[in-house]
């Protein structure tokens, strides 16, 4: 079986895919540079057993990390409690099979990459990804699979908290949908700028984005808000919450062989 890590600025996901390609558990922990291989071994290794797992059906992983400082305590989890070498993607010897046609390859973070791999492989393109995370990226996918570059904004949560620390007497707000976008109350009134702002943000880049490239594309969007977005726009065609971790399991597959 593979575990697949993919390492974000918020969360860390610990996927098991059996040898079909179904994911047989999945995990988070909070991304915490300071972490140790062991502290993720032994938090790992009860979860596996309370699904049926055992740590030597684990053969192979492979890891996608945008924080640098993870990278040396998942690799020697890898290494010292299942007994694997893992891919690591962006390293020179991890074959992704799409080109990156960027000024700047070495630039782009990994999860955008393998959302790339992922959403060609499944959907087909030209497409445009939209990923709620720390960050809200949208990324543009050609006919062939190859990225072509993006678009990054705060993300939403990144601007409730911004809001809340700048201006003194504004409190924490869930970010949520509201009755209405005339809010009759601060709560609501800054639900709804972040609810509806975001949506605006969202049709707005996808309109300018479907114009620069000369191609009405689908939209796919992904990461732990995507279903609250996808609600409320008809340019959203869906949500794809496992898309990254796909993408993982298509590198793995792709390099494997």
């Amino acid at each position: 079986m593979l575990l697949a890590i993919d390492s974000g600025n918020t969360n860390i996901v610990f996927a098991v895919f059996d040898g079909d390609g179904n994911v047989r558990g999945e995990w988070r922990s909070s991304t915490d540079g300071n972490k140790t291989a062991d502290e993720f071994g032994i938090w790992l290794e009860q979860l596996l057993q309370m699904k049926g797992l055992e740590r030597a059906e684990i053969s192979s992983a492979i890891i996608s990390t945008v924080v640098p400082a993870t990278l040396f305590a998942l690799k020697t989890l890898c290494r010292n409690y299942f007994d694997c070498e893992p891919l690591v993607v962006g390293e020179p010897n991890v074959d992704l099979g799409i080109g990156v046609l960027v000024d700047r390859p070495d630039d782009v973070g990994a999860d955008r990459l393998v959302n790339a791999v992922a959403a060609h492989e499944t959907y087909g393109g030209p497409i445009i990804v939209v990923d709620f995370g720390t960050a809200t990226t949208f990324d543009v996918i050609g006919d062939d699979g190859s990225y072509i570059g993006g678009v990054i904004a705060p993300g939403v949560n990144l601007s409730s908290e911004a809001l809340h620390m700048a201006a003194a007497k504004l409190p924490r707000v869930a970010v949520e949908r509201p009755m209405s976008v005339i809010g009759k109350a601060t709560v609501p009134a800054m639900q709804s700028g972040l609810y509806w702002g975001y949506v605006s943000l969202i049709e707005g880049i996808v309109a300018r984005i479907r114009g620069e490239y000369g191609r009405d594309m689908p939209v796919i969007a992904t990461g732990g808000l995507a279903p609250l977005f996808t609600e409320a726009t008809k340019v959203i065609q869906t949500a794809d919450p496992d898309l990254i971790l796909r993408g993982l399991l298509a590198i793995h597959r792709r390099n494997a062989k």
